[in-house]
């Protein structure tokens, strides 16, 4: 049932797609029917009815479209010739009348807005609606005016497409230049009032408009500030023009940060610093003021003759430093006294102190920011159990955080003094992913043993640097960082970002890395505690085999599997022959070599699917999958052959000073599934007394519980090693 809703919806949905299409043919058609004979008012109403409402619908949704599609292009061009067509066929009675240059028109307009494609296929569609309304008509030379109308078709829709698309790409191009200065403006702006970071780069665009949004708001706030402040300056000092100039990073030029005037003569700058009452103020530190100007006199702000006859500049401080010029005028010719000049000088200070508020509003907005990145990387690194995903997951906060080219984490093994590249983001993860290499000169090494990041403000040469090895390298990029992870002074490894951009890894960017790596470093710790908490659960210390408590777990699971699919199992338990007697006779210390001697001999022997545990002592027990009795002799045969070709060599030496060594051999018993007993109790014993079997016939033997007489009863009998 629910294929067939789906079909029904998307031929729906493909129905509603071409009904434009399908109605704008139809009523072509209507057309040139009633050329031939005139239709009655029934049919004409209601189809030119929808010919219109369909036409409105789709010209409006196109109008709002900045970028049409081509399915709306051919949905409009379609029904406007159609309605062009009926306009000119119902007015003259057939085509070539007075009206017929409007189908000139409608194709010109069709090719003006409509895609290439589009306009190929309305010019097919105006020339198949053409021949069929004279052919219809029956309209003497059809084929030649048919070919003087599609040859004049062809002119209008050339030159309106190459001369209307040009226009319209010029006006496109002036309306980004335009843009772009705009955007060019409101950074300059953010940079002399030191509101602009470094930039974000290219790689996170969400964070790069989220940069810009917090600027453009700064900006703005800042000259609604200052525009107020120099309005009440014009209200309260009758001035004419009051304009604050804010200077460049350079110091060499001044432009208008904000403008108060009526005067449509004011130039837009840059102008020098240098320059006239500018330079003046600049240069002496302290107001300047003109009375007695006339139009001759140059201010430097005015494109014409000077307008006024007083002026006021007064140098804007920020720590000391001159950051701008305050500049007042007045068409009267009246000093500036004391009281103007210090309220003046005040409404320099609110200036100055509007920058700074929104200065530390945008840091704090950045620092949100920042801080929000860190508290979800910290959350996705306390996510992560294992060290693969804390080094995913550390590998990805920290592209998030920063804006980098490249990322790579490395591990250090400190046992081997050896390096591994564990995982690379953003270069040649082929090549470089899984490489290890020995401590060396490299940043990676000096960054641990240094327990600093290197290199010094993250400034990579990499013609005199090396990251991992000669042989292993990043992809060149001038900006690098090596932050060691560290846990408590112990080395754990690295993490090294890279990025096109000079400069990219200030102080405040290192000091979130460094942040970010110390929680990498704390999290790929508590990892690798799991790890080790989790064999030390599972596996026995000595042997590195299951332990007996794991074993019983996945004997279950692999007996239920047994059941479930009808497969074959078998239990091996293997025993040490006369192991008392070795401890007794070479010390404990030789007996641990032999036990993890047997486990190695397991491990051997045994196939990928089956489990080995030690089950305590000398006594070991193996799970075999998918194995019957014969194959499970097969298997102990081995085992108890290669321990009795093992010579293990004593810790210590003997009275005589030479190394000892020691053989010994095992007994095996066997126990198959479902004879032997269809529960891990039944099947555990019946290979236990097979154990004991072999013990009791001599040891150093193998004995499958099938082949004995009779199945013990009662409890284990005590054996002696």
């Amino acid at each position: 049932m629910a294929p067939l809703v789906v079909l029904v919806l998307k031929l729906r949905r493909l129905g509603r797609a071409a009904l434009p299409l399908t109605a704008a043919i139809a009523l072509g058609a209507v057309v040139v029917a009633s050329t031939a004979s005139p239709l009655s008012l029934w049919i004409e109403a209601p189809a030119s009815a929808l010919l219109l409402g369909l036409l409105a619908a789709r010209a409006s949704r196109r109008s709002r479209a900045i970028e049409g599609t081509l399915r709306l292009d051919l949905e409009v061009g379609a029904l406007f010739t159609v309605l062009v067509y009926a306009i000119v066929t119902r007015s003259d009675g057939a085509l070539d009348g007075r009206l017929y240059p409007l189908v000139y028109v409608c194709v010109g307009l069709v090719s003006a807005f409509a895609r290439p494609i589009a306009t190929v296929l309305l010019l097919a569609f105006a020339l198949g609606l053409d021949a069929s309304v004279r052919h219809w008509a029956m309209v003497a030379s059809s084929f030649e005016r048919l070919a003087y109308s599609g040859a004049f078709m062809v002119v209008f829709a050339s030159f309106n497409a190459l001369l209307l698309r040009a226009e319209i790409a010029r006006a496109r191009s002036a309306l980004k230049e335009r843009i772009q200065a705009e955007v060019e403006k409101l950074r300059d702006d953010a940079r002399s009032y030191r509101l602009l970071g470094a930039p974000a780069g290219g790689r996170n665009a969400s964070r790069a408009n989220d940069e810009e949004r917090l600027v453009r708001s700064g900006v703005e706030e800042i000259h609604q500030s200052v525009l107020f402040a120099l309005r009440l300056l014009r209200q309260a000092m009758n001035l004419h023009t009051a304009v604050l100039l804010w200077q460049n990073d350079a110091g060499t030029h001044l432009r208008i940060s904000e403008l108060s005037t009526d005067d449509p003569n004011v130039a837009e700058g840059p102008f020098l610093a240098g320059d006239g009452i500018f330079g003046a103020a600049i240069t002496q530190r302290e107001a300047v003021a003109l009375r007695g100007l006339e139009p001759r006199h140059k201010l430097p702000y005015y494109t014409g003759p000077c307008p006024v006859r007083a002026a006021l500049a007064l140098p804007v401080f920020e720590h000391g430093a001159i950051r701008g010029v305050l500049v007042l005028d007045r068409i009267a010719d009246e000093p500036f006294g004391l009281k103007e000049q210090e309220l003046a000088m005040e409404a320099c200070r609110y200036a100055v102190r509007a920058i700074q508020n929104e200065r530390v509003f945008v840091q704090l907005e950045r620092a949100k920011v920042e801080q929000g990145r860190l508290y979800r990387a910290v959350e996705s690194l306390n996510a992560a159990t294992t060290e693969a995903e804390v080094v995913e997951a550390g590998l990805r906060t920290a592209r998030e955080i920063t804006s980098v080219d490249f990322a790579a984490v490395t591990l250090y093994d400190e046992s081997q003094k050896a390096h591994e590249i564990r995982a690379v983001s953003g270069g040649d993860e082929a090549n470089l992913v899984g490489q290890q290499y020995k401590k060396n000169a490299g940043l990676v090494s000096m960054a641990l043993e240094n327990k600093h990041p290197l290199p010094y403000r993250g400034e990579y040469d990499e013609k005199r640097q090396i990251v991992f090895t000669k042989k292993l390298a990043p992809p060149s990029m001038p900006s690098m960082i090596v932050l060691p992870m560290l846990v408590h002074d112990k080395p754990l490894g690295t993490l090294v970002l890279g990025s096109r951009r000079r400069a990219a890894f200030g102080d405040a960017a290192r000091s979130t890395l460094e942040v970010l790596t110390s929680h990498v470093a704390v999290s790929l710790a508590n990892a690798r505690m799991m790890r080790r908490l989790e064999e030390m659960a599972t596996l026995d210390g000595m042997t590195g085999l299951y332990n007996k408590r794991a074993m019983l777990e996945i004997a279950d699971q692999k007996i239920k599997a047994a059941k479930r699919f009808g497969r074959k199992l078998s239990v091996l338990v293997t025993d040490i022959d006369h192991f008392k007697k070795v401890n007794d006779t070479y010390g404990h210390d030789a007996g641990d070599v032999i036990i993890k001697g047997l486990g190695e001999v397991l491990r051997r022997e045994r196939r990928a699917t089956d489990a080995i545990a030690r089950f305590g002592g000398e006594e070991f027990v193996v799970i075999c999958e998918e194995t019957d009795a014969r194959g499970a002799m097969l298997l102990a045969e081995r085992v108890r052959e290669e321990l009795g070709k093992t010579i293990f060599h004593a810790p210590k030496p003997g009275p005589d000073g030479q190394p000892v060594t020691i053989r010994v051999t095992c007994s095996i018993g066997v126990a198959s599934f479902p004879e032997a007993g269809e529960t891990w109790d039944d099947l555990f014993k019946a290979a236990d007394e097979a154990l004991y079997a072999s013990k009791r016939g001599g040891r150093n033997r193998v004995t499958a519980h099938a082949a004995l007489p009779t199945r013990a009863a009662g409890s284990k009998a005590q054996h002696a090693a």
